[in-house]
């Protein structure tokens, strides 16, 4: 199964004109509970942190030292393992004479991670389309089901309009028109919201971007959205699917 799905990304990496593909565990919100666990769907290994690469000819499962031998039964058969920090990404990659071009899903990395791992050892082409779900696409019905909630100020003992208001002062200090924020706790201080994403934390798996002028832009799946959508303050929200986060960031003006 794991030999077909290789296969597959290869036939994907050679239709994009790139030498190889990045694939994490995290998701888009980085948590320790990946879905869609991407990493496993193409290497099998079940572990909580690694990052495979996946080249037109082999490929590599970087993990730590906790998972040297379990990383060696799940997925030896397919994967080199190499162990983190002994040996870097861009440690192996360096080693080619021509800089090769990997193809990567932004939303699934940091730029401290992306210097981290590859420095200037190969040449990073964002793809927008996840390669992984194109070859397993994620069933609806497979996310977790459980709406959104919102916590009164009494509860948490300070409003959400105090807290925008707050961080509006900050954006306009540094002059900065947009701010995305992708982190889920963030988002749950800010707004007080909760969620039943994840098996032993409250966060909701939701981003939003917040202009200097106090529009909130949510993306989240639509479902989740149900139970705050008609709630005071949440309602003057505009609410959009993780899908159509690019087309309307293009839109954005300011920075």
């Amino acid at each position: 199964v794991i030999d077909n799905k290789i296969n597959k990304l290869r036939n994907i990496i050679k239709l994009n004109n790139i030498d190889g593909y990045i694939v994490p565990k995290n998701d888009e919100f980085f948590s320790e509970y990946a879905f869609p666990n991407r990493l496993k769907t193409i290497s099998n290994f079940s572990g909580s942190a690694g990052l495979a690469i996946i080249l037109k000819d082999k490929n590599f499962l970087f993990v730590d030292g906790r998972y040297t031998l379990q990383s060696k039964k799940e997925s030896g058969k397919n994967f080199k393992i190499i162990e983190i920090p002994k040996l870097l990404p861009h440690d192996l990659l360096r080693k080619y004479n021509n800089k090769l071009l990997l193809g990567f899903d932004p939303k699934l990395f940091t730029n401290t991670s992306l210097k981290r791992n590859f420095k200037v050892s190969c040449n990073l082409f964002p793809l927008n389309q996840n390669l992984i779900d194109l070859i397993v696409p994620n069933k609806k019905n497979d996310y977790p089901k459980k709406a959104f909630y919102a916590l009164s100020d009494k509860i948490v003992g300070e409003s959400v309009n105090s807290k925008i208001n707050r961080l509006i002062v900050n954006l306009k200090k540094q002059k900065i028109d947009n701010i995305f924020i992708s982190a889920p706790e963030n988002i749950a201080w800010l707004l007080n919201l909760r969620g039943k994403d994840n098996p032993y934390s409250p966060i909701p798996n939701c981003q939003i971007i917040l202009t200097k002028n106090k529009k909130i832009y949510f993306f989240s799946l639509k479902n989740k959205n149900v139970k705050i959508k008609n709630k005071y303050f949440y309602k003057n929200f505009n609410f959009f699917h993780f899908n159509e986060f690019f087309s309307l960031i293009n839109k954005l003006s300011g920075k």
